[in-house]
């Protein structure tokens, strides 16, 4: 028991408080995170350690920065009437092609996580648009559910804005250099699958009202797709891609600024708009995230402070290594009921360091797509509750049955990345 007194103990304390305090008092989870650090300080003799609790809060502030000025660019764009364009547009140009519609509709739903880094922003826009209309599409309210569910996943893991990739390559000090290639084969082959599963089958039989899909896609196309529409989509590409491609040239004025100018910049495209009251919906609907970050800050930061982090890492490397995979497939989605960051910071770092003989690159973006997979555990499940949300349905779990098999395949798909971390290495470069 030598190896497990007291950092063991310390790790029983902290995950004790904290499942106490989210499944049995209902605390909203960045309290019950919140709760379980000071309980793990107090436990090791280190009382209650204001500044690392400070230090915690603040720990994951550029995140934070990224996810509030890249909802309030996506919800810019909604409210100028981009999205509802764009998705009618393709729902009646593919309309006779349900396969290409299926996958496009999967697209659209990712798009706003791949801008964002976030679940939830894909989930309460374009998500919230494509539900009505899936469901008069003929495919059920559940399926449809769990479609942006898994969207909005896949959306968060894809590049270019991967929040737990660059958490993970915080860790060991690897810069988010290189991922695009290798999170696109992480995520696309999924979202065609998915597509597949879930939507598809439904479209090809359908079975919908059209008198009532018509009325919505008028009701959609209020707003007239013209090109001056795109001025925000174009400024943003520019911005990213100048940064990107010119580093020597173009100035570094960082993702929060380069979104809040792309946003900015829809006041050129003629659409009348509330900037205030945009900025304060997107920052109203990022809050739960934002609050779990600054939990998963104080949590992390006190488990390094008194050993346990430490600990984690020193029982993964000595996990075999069939017993590290099982370890991986579970450990981080299950961890990741507490937050997909803060399971991509406490154990994607340790099974990067254990998993050192292969592409570091390769394996941080499968872990990442892995760790993704938290957003639909309970307690906090936020791609499932807000997807059940935005459809009507009271119970997420009845939601979340319906994810049970493309999860599994995720994660498959993810071990099965990592196996073959070199053979994909010199493939992609």
């Amino acid at each position: 028991m030598d190896w497990f007194w007291p950092e063991g103990f310390y790790t029983l304390v902290m995950v004790g408080v904290f499942v106490l305090g989210a499944f049995a008092l209902k605390l909203p989870i960045a309290v019950a995170m919140s709760l379980a650090a000071v309980s793990g300080a107090v436990a090791a003799g280190e009382g209650i350690p204001l500044r690392h609790l400070v230090e915690g809060t603040f720990g994951y502030l550029d995140t934070i920065l990224i996810i509030a000025s890249a909802m309030i660019f996506m919800k810019t764009v909604e409210r100028i009437g981009l999205l509802e364009a764009v998705a009618a547009r393709m729902i009646r140009r593919f309309r006779s092609f349900p396969l290409l519609l299926s996958l496009g509709i999967l697209l659209l739903i990712m798009v706003p996580g791949m801008i964002t880094g976030s679940s939830t922003a894909a989930v309460l826009t374009t998500g919230a648009l494509v539900a009505p209309v899936l469901i008069r599409l003929g495919v059920p309210v559940l399926k449809t559910a769990a479609a942006i569910a898994m969207g909005a996943i896949y959306g968060m893991i894809a590049p270019p804005i991967n929040l737990p990739a660059m958490i993970i390559g915080g860790g060991i000090d690897m810069p988010y250099v290189g991922f695009a290639l290798p999170l696109l084969l992480c995520t696309l082959p999924l979202a065609v699958v998915t597509a597949l599963l879930l939507v598809y089958p439904d479209l090809r039989r359908f079975k919908g009202d059209e008198a009532a899909l018509e009325e919505q896609l008028r009701e959609m196309e209020r707003t007239p797709l013209t090109p001056r529409l795109f001025l925000p989509i174009l400024v943003l590409v520019v911005l990213l891609g100048g940064e990107t491609f010119l580093p020597g040239v173009w100035p570094a004025f960082g993702m929060p600024l380069d979104f809040l100018l792309a946003a900015l910049s829809a006041f050129l495209t003629g659409r009348r708009w509330n900037l205030l009251e945009t900025a304060t919906s997107a920052v109203e609907d990022t809050l739960p995230v934002m609050g779990i970050l600054m939990g998963v800050g104080m949590f992390i930061q006190v488990m390094t402070l008194i050993g346990v982090r430490g600990f984690v890492v020193v029982s993964a490397l000595a996990l075999p290594a069939w017993l590290l995979y099982v370890g991986i497939a579970t450990s981080l989605p299950l961890f990741g009921a507490v937050s997909a960051f803060g399971a991509a910071s406490v154990l994607g770092v340790p099974f990067v360091l254990a998993l050192l003989g292969k592409n570091e690159i390769i394996v941080a973006s499968a872990l990442s797509l892995i760790a993704g997979l938290g957003d639909l555990m309970p307690p906090t499940a936020l791609a499932g509750i807000f997807a059940a949300q935005v459809v009507g349905e009271e119970n997420y779990f009845r939601v979340l049955k319906h994810c049970v098999i493309p999860a599994v395949l995720t994660a498959a798909w993810g071990i099965a990345i990592i196996l073959g971390a070199s053979f994909v290495a010199g493939v992609l470069y």
